[in-house]
């Protein structure tokens, strides 16, 4: 009996792994597949070039970026390519992603794969908008502002994209806020009162936060603190606004589904 036992488990174990390649693999020639895409037209340089336009833009006159690497001219448009057929996929990579967990799931909690991926692209790409209209000119502006007349600024372009992933994934990150909070009212790990109640370590982890993953100026440091504050309170009153539509017991046919694993699918 108990060898029967361990080789059900093992056999399920073994499915799941698989489930997990095939959507894995699904995800990355989703991404690979745009990536030749955006390589064919517009081509990596001219995706470089609006990356590279809120620099460009705060630079002095006639003023260009450099590159010092032998091969860094063409890895570095390569890797912005890269990431534009990232965020272009996400929405598939997502997918992907709540199809593998979504049959351990309860059947109104699958309910929310709809909802969840369309708030969750939303809102990323809204983060990275944010940090590339908004923070790169506020921020290369006011560096451009202070720096010292007697020199001459010209970024490095690899340093450059590091910086603007960097930057990048932590707006992106931030504005997943509210979908973080709700996802913890909709399971039940946390109240909404409880939210409310560390309101106030909340801001304070926001600043900290803002101060490690932002360049060391201040200016850097509230327009990433600030929103995050706010996407919270955004992520409150949503979540107290399902928590009073929440119903007071599962369904017994939902707790059924929660059981079917993968394999089990049809």
């Amino acid at each position: 009996m108990t060898d029967a036992s361990d080789a059900t488990t093992q056999d399920t174990f073994i499915s799941h792994l698989m489930e997990l390649r095939t959507r894995l693999l699904h995800a990355v020639v989703a991404v690979l597949g745009i990536f030749v895409v955006l390589f064919l037209y517009p081509g990596p340089s001219a995706i470089y070039d609006i990356l590279a336009q809120p620099m460009l833009s705060s630079l002095p006159e006639g003023t260009r970026m450099i590159a010092t690497g032998v091969i860094t001219p063409f890895m570095v448009p390569i890797k912005v390519t890269l990431l534009a057929a990232f965020v272009l996929s996400l929405p598939y990579v997502l997918y992907q992603a709540w199809a593998f967990v979504a049959p351990g799931l309860y059947r109104h909690e699958q309910r929310l794969a709809v909802p969840l991926i369309i708030s969750s692209t939303f809102l990323f790409l809204l983060g990275m908008a944010f940090c590339y209209f908004v923070v790169f000119h506020t921020v290369f502006s006011f560096i451009a502002h202070f720096a010292p007349q007697s020199i001459t600024p010209a970024p490095d372009i690899e340093a450059y994209v590091n910086f603007v992933l960097t930057m990048f994934l932590a707006f992106g990150v931030t504005f997943e806020v509210p979908v973080a909070v709700v996802l913890l009212v909709k399971t039940g790990l946390v109240t909404v009162k409880k939210l409310r109640e560390i309101r106030g370590y909340v801001v304070v982890g926001a600043f900290v936060l803002a101060a490690v993953v932002t360049p060391p100026d201040v200016l850097s440091q509230i327009l990433l603190a600030a929103p995050l504050c706010l996407l919270y309170e955004i992520g409150i009153l949503a979540g107290a606004a399902l928590e009073k539509s929440k119903p007071a017991e599962e369904d017994p046919a939902d707790q059924a589904s929660s059981a079917v694993t993968p394999q089990d699918e049809p």
